[in-house]
């Protein structure tokens, strides 16, 4: 409930007179510009654009690839301020979502939009941090944070649910180019509530370079299974439930809802367990459910009737988002290991692009190993990644008192 708290109390979190408040309407609209986007996007990708598996994948290859260039696009572009590159990510998402609504739906033209939409997303995940903190009262920069994030995810799941309500009403002919047309209208309507942001900060250092040191090269590690697995449910849990069990756009984003629900809540329980067992734990135990997901996810059809099948599916996506949450421990171990904040930021930020570096290859080869052999394999390399990472995490050395300096 804290996030809820710091954004319906924003004044006390920013400084009066900050422009803090038109920052914080352009999340909300692109937030919810976002959900009406994600809640039809696979089913329109499955039925309109008739992607298959490999293309599924083949499309999140490159739409992870702004990702992974997002430390070389802020270093080159590091003479413009953050609140340009706030608004450059503005007119790219729009120009993104603009070109979902106005092109033919051909694999190319639809994938070349979602490269440009995603573009536009990376550049202004890369600096939004740094806005929040500037418009943050002195020690309010943690309240300060939450208060944006709440504010993306309210927007989002009211996109979701927008989607959930219309689409279950218009089952025959579902409305796609219209709210493509909605949502590239309100990414307009953040685009120029973005513009009426002023001032010239400097984008945060931490994430214009990588920063590499040998005494985090576990956490390098734990990064790239965790992109790995990450990305298989990401990438391929909605289609799986789209192709096999013929979910319609209503369903899957009603799921994305409960997802964003469940995770809401979840977060602040898997933090306070975190500090309660140690990050260690937490990251070894975690593993142990994924196996069980990824075991009914994969071969659920095979032992259920159809309809029991989908349903065990839909509570095992859920529940592998909220398993998802406990990656935060790992941002804790790094804590446990640098010297000083900026440190921490900034390696950080390198695990974050090590993780999108595997997640584009676990895209790529993920789609053709459901077509060439099956789902049931493709989710025994995900249990398989998972069991690595719990393996892998299993060596960290801690503190000994860690759970107990955590709590505090």
């Amino acid at each position: 409930m804290r996030k809820l708290t710091a954004l319906l109390n924003f004044k006390s979190v920013f400084e009066e007179g900050s422009g803090f408040k038109t920052f914080l309407l352009s999340i909300l609209i692109t937030g919810v510009s976002y959900g009406l986007y994600k809640g039809m996007l696979d089913n329109f990708l499955a039925e309109v654009v008739m992607m298959n598996e490999a293309d599924r994948g083949l499309t999140e290859f490159f739409r992870e690839i702004p990702g992974v260039l997002l430390v070389l696009i802020l270093a080159i572009f590091c003479m413009f301020s953050a609140e340009t590159l706030y608004k450059a990510g503005a007119v790219i998402m729009l120009i993104g979502m603009g070109m979902h609504a106005v092109l033919p739906a051909t694999k190319l033209l639809v994938t070349l939009a979602i490269c440009m939409y995603a573009l536009g997303e990376h550049i202004q995940i890369g600096v939004k941090n740094t806005l929040t903190l500037k418009y943050a009262r002195q020690g309010s920069g943690g309240a300060a944070l939450g208060a944006q994030n709440s504010a993306s995810q309210v927007g989002t799941l009211f996109g979701y649910i927008v989607i959930v309500v219309v689409f279950a009403i218009f089952t025959k002919n579902q409305p796609y180019t219209v709210f493509f047309c909605i949502a590239a209208i309100l990414a307009g309507i953040s685009a120029v509530f973005s513009m009426g942001i002023k001032g010239k900060s400097e984008t945060d250092e931490s994430k214009r370079r990588f920063y590499f040191s040998k005494k985090y090269t576990k956490y390098y590690m734990l990064e790239m299974f965790y992109g790995a697995r990450k990305q298989v449910f990401f990438t391929f849990g909605p289609y799986v439930l789209i192709l096999v069990y013929g979910a319609n756009a209503a369903t899957i984003s009603l799921l994305f809802a409960i997802s964003a629900i469940a995770c809401f809540f979840m977060s602040p329980v898997i933090g306070r367990i975190i500090d309660k067992v140690g990050y260690k734990a937490v990251m070894v135990a975690d593993t142990l459910i994924l196996v069980i997901v990824c075991f009914f996810y994969g071969f659920a059809h095979r032992i259920f009737p159809t309809e029991i099948a989908f349903i065990i599916c839909c509570v095992n996506y859920v529940l592998d988002a909220v398993i998802s949450l406990s990656s935060m421990a790992s941002n804790l171990y790094v804590q446990d290991l640098a010297d000083n904040a900026e440190e921490v930021k900034a390696t950080i930020s390198t695990g974050v692009s090590i993780n999108h570096v595997i997640t584009i290859f676990i895209a790529l080869c993920g789609g053709w190993i459901w077509k060439a052999l099956g789902i049931e394999l493709l989710f025994i390399v995900s249990a398989i990644l998972g069991l690595c990472n719990s393996a892998y995490a299993a060596t960290i050395k801690t503190k000994k008192k860690q759970p107990a300096q955590a709590a505090q």
